[in-house]
């Protein structure tokens, strides 16, 4: 479950990384050319670093920032919108402990510019939680199972782990260990863990 190599040679946390890189520069020059050239004298370049005005739509919420261009989501998140659940921790890709939701799928916060999140859904680990305050099944499951030691990795464990519920992927233990394998726990807590995901699963679906 620590690993990332898949039998079809193609792993999702290289596709995310993949991905991220591949649509960041066309969103990235569009949003340089309706924000941040227009506060720019005529006749010279836009300076990629001036903030350029973004609505970040957050666990239900707008966040409107100004972001440097090249600010990542999981920067947006911790270090304007003020949301900490999601841990920096190699800010490469590689332990999915900034793992968010975008539109419902899983992606790694850190390799995802905030610009390629604007007319988005953002759910990070603080909405994930019912309104009511009511747990999500795989928090709770988590609670159950002592699925985290330290804890640092489990904000992305859980964002994961719901997502390997939600999709049905979560059918037996190799299934699971599958999906979670882009998410490293130090703590080594995987047997835990995957005995968490199954619980959700069996609230999810009803059935053992």
């Amino acid at each position: 479950m620590g690993g990332d190599t898949k039998a079809t040679g193609v792993s999702r946390r290289g596709f995310l990384a993949s991905s991220a890189s591949t649509a960041a520069v066309p969103l990235a020059a569009g949003v340089l050319g309706a924000g941040a050239a227009s506060a720019q004298a005529p006749g010279r370049a836009p300076d990629p670093r001036a903030p350029v005005d973004m609505v970040l739509k957050v666990n239900g919420t707008d966040y409107r920032l100004p972001l440097d261009i090249r600010t990542t989501l999981l920067d947006a998140l911790r270090e304007h919108a003020g949301l900490t659940g999601a841990k920096k921790g190699c800010d490469q890709g590689q332990c999915g402990a900034c793992t968010v939701h975008l539109d419902g799928q899983p992606v790694l916060s850190c390799l995802t510019l905030a610009v390629m999140a604007q007319g988005k859904a953002v759910t990070s680990i603080e909405g994930l939680e019912g309104r009511d305050g009511t747990l999500h099944p795989v928090q709770q499951a988590f609670i159950d199972n002592d699925a985290f030691q330290c804890g640092y990795c489990t904000p992305g464990q859980i964002m994961s782990a719901a997502a390997c519920v939600e999709q049905g992927r979560a059918g037996d233990e190799a299934a699971i260990r599958e999906f979670m394998s882009g998410n490293l726990c130090r703590c080594a807590a995987y047997p835990n863990i995957v005995a968490a995901v199954k619980q959700a699963a069996v609230v999810k679906t009803g059935r053992a």
